[in-house]
């Protein structure tokens, strides 16, 4: 099936009603035949419904749909973009590892990465994501994770993902990362040789900002990466916490299955059923929504491009912009999503901008159907030193702008007048 079809189809057979839209199934927990039924579905010998904290049926047509579009072989539904990130991390690393990753990441990403993963006792080393050959100096033996973007939030780069997978499985090494600005429409990290991705499903995934949650998803075959893998011990070891099962020797997707069973289980981020509805309603039109935000972000990026006030403008599906090539190679047909930004010569210029737009919205959301405008330097990057700034890809200067669904005419005119206010 194509994905659009998959995107209206997978994952949903209709229940004993019929019905049409996938039900909301607002339950805790699930009654059991009689008690051999339930030791069954705690020991593995069956699949069902335990706990919501662990499985749900609305919230499991949500991750089987999210990942046939990401043509995966199963997903884990979370309840933000950073519980997913956190838990891909966590899946593979412990106290004692590393892991490496792009300088160019989300602020939250970064903090989360150099800050909080660190009291666990994980180190992250940090690599440009335009010169992948500097993993190779970052990588040893206790590297478990290669973590970056596809479309980077908010420098706009984009990653070389065959090149950054091709260093990690040279080091049988996991590649995690975060489509969430591409989406699976514009961009599939598994068909370049990525193992795992996450999404922020707040932001296009919903569409409309209406729900907090993320998603992780696994490639097809990975078992063969973890299978007798020394880095990843875990994973071929009995798990004495559930039984002491193996998770390779188990014929189930097993990185999502060991997330579903200890961290989800001992942590509990999950997607409410709710929330996971939102997102199915979501994904239905994602793929008609993706090609008008890149098709409007196109259109104001050229705008900008050509403004006097504008020094530069990072938008990769400008001709000018210097990751055009990677764009045409990695992305559907070249379209670059809806997130771009531009830089002014200085703070107070740019906040002066900010503040003059009208149609736009101060939002550090993304991914809205209605445009939102940020500066980053000052919010969602705020806790950065001038230094580290600038090596993210950060100058005070920057603007970043989620470009909407509203009349292209409309969004132009807007900064127009907010440019020469």
């Amino acid at each position: 099936m194509d994905l659009q079809t998959k995107a209206l189809h997978a994952g949903y057979e209709k229940d004993t009603q019929g019905t049409m839209a996938v039900p909301i199934y607002m339950t805790t927990a699930y009654e059991f035949r009689d008690v051999q039924h339930a030791a069954n579905l705690f020991s593995l010998k069956e699949l069902g419904n335990i706990y919501t904290r662990l499985n749900n049926p609305t919230t499991d047509v949500f991750e089987k749909r999210f990942a046939e579009l990401e043509g995966g072989a199963a997903a884990i539904a979370t309840s933000s973009g950073m519980s997913a990130i956190f838990f891909a991390i966590a899946n593979a690393a412990e106290s004692g590892d590393n892991i490496v990753c792009a300088k160019q990441l989300y602020g939250g990403s970064l903090t989360q990465t150099a800050h909080t993963l660190k009291r666990f006792g994980i180190e992250a080393r940090y690599f440009d994501v335009h010169q992948p050959e500097q993993i190779e100096a970052l990588v040893d033996a206790k590297t478990k994770v290669i973590f970056f973007e596809s479309l980077t939030n908010p420098s706009i780069d984009v990653a070389d993902i065959e090149a950054i997978t091709a260093i990690a499985n040279k080091h049988g090494i996991l590649t995690v990362v975060d489509n969430t600005v591409a989406t699976p429409v514009l961009c599939r990290p598994f068909e370049f040789g990525a193992d795992i991705t996450v999404h922020s499903a707040s932001k296009y995934t919903t569409g409309q900002g209406l729900a907090i949650g993320g998603i992780m998803v696994e490639r097809n075959g990975i078992v063969d990466k973890l299978k007798g893998n020394d880095r990843y011990a875990h994973f071929n070891e009995p798990d004495a916490s559930y039984h002491g099962l193996v998770y390779t020797d188990i014929p189930l997707p097993p990185f999502s299955l060991r997330a579903r069973l200890s961290l989800l289980r001992d942590i509990g981020a999950v997607s409410s059923p709710f929330n996971s509805w939102l997102f199915i309603q979501g994904m239905e039109h994602l793929s008609l929504r993706m090609r008008e935000h890149s098709k409007n972000a196109l259109a104001l990026a050229e705008f900008l491009e050509a403004h006097p006030r504008v020094n530069k403008v990072n938008y990769p599906g400008l001709k000018s912009n210097s990751n055009y090539e990677m764009a045409q190679k990695y992305f559907e047909d070249g379209a670059c999503s809806g997130l771009l930004s531009f830089e002014v010569d200085s703070l107070e210029e740019a906040t002066k901008i900010v503040n003059a737009t009208e149609l736009y919205s101060l939002v550090v959301n993304i991914g809205d159907s209605k445009s939102i405008i940020t500066h980053p330097a000052s919010t969602t990057h705020q806790q950065l030193t001038p230094d580290e700034l600038i090596a993210c890809g950060v100058p005070a200067g920057l603007i970043r702008i989620s470009c909407g669904l509203e009349s292209i005419k409309d969004l132009i005119a807007d900064i127009k007048q907010a440019l020469e206010a």
